[in-house]
């Protein structure tokens, strides 16, 4: 299958649909999941179009797992997390719902489950708290 360019991720980069951005920089966007599974759920994405991992560039690959390591220590520190779920989903089967090549970064907490994912809007006050503090982390 094809890239579709009108996913909301393709949107959100081409600044046509807002989002509570943590980073950015020439290659990559880090931005709140709107729909998140534990407190400083972020999403991390590769400007260069890929639907997922498996039609994605290997030297775009490269260059986003290192940022997706940052984040996910950023994240551990500013949510004081026990531990951090990197998830990474490929095609309908595969659990994939925007079709971008995209990493979520939780922040685990031991003994609480994760909320179902793309069920509940966070509160946008909510998450430009979170991608300030995640955002401070970063920067630290």
């Amino acid at each position: 299958m094809s890239y579709d360019q009108s996913n909301i991720f393709a949107k959100i980069l081409r600044g046509e649909i807002p989002c509570h951005k943590v980073y950015e920089d020439a290659d990559a966007i880090v931005f709140m999941d709107v729909m998140p599974q534990s407190p400083g759920h972020a999403l991390v994405l590769p400007k260069v179009p890929s639907r997922n991992l498996l039609d994605a560039d290997p030297a775009v690959l490269a260059k986003i797992i290192s940022l997706v390591q940052k984040v996910a220590i950023a994240a551990k520190a500013a949510f004081s997390a026990d531990g951090v779920s990197i998830a990474q989903f490929n095609e309908t089967a595969g659990g994939q719902t925007v079709f971008h090549l995209h990493f979520h970064v939780i922040p685990r907490y031991d003994g609480q489950p994760l909320k179902t994912h793309a069920r509940n809007m966070e509160e946008g006050t909510v998450l430009a708290a979170n991608a300030e503090k995640l955002k401070a982390a970063l920067d630290a």
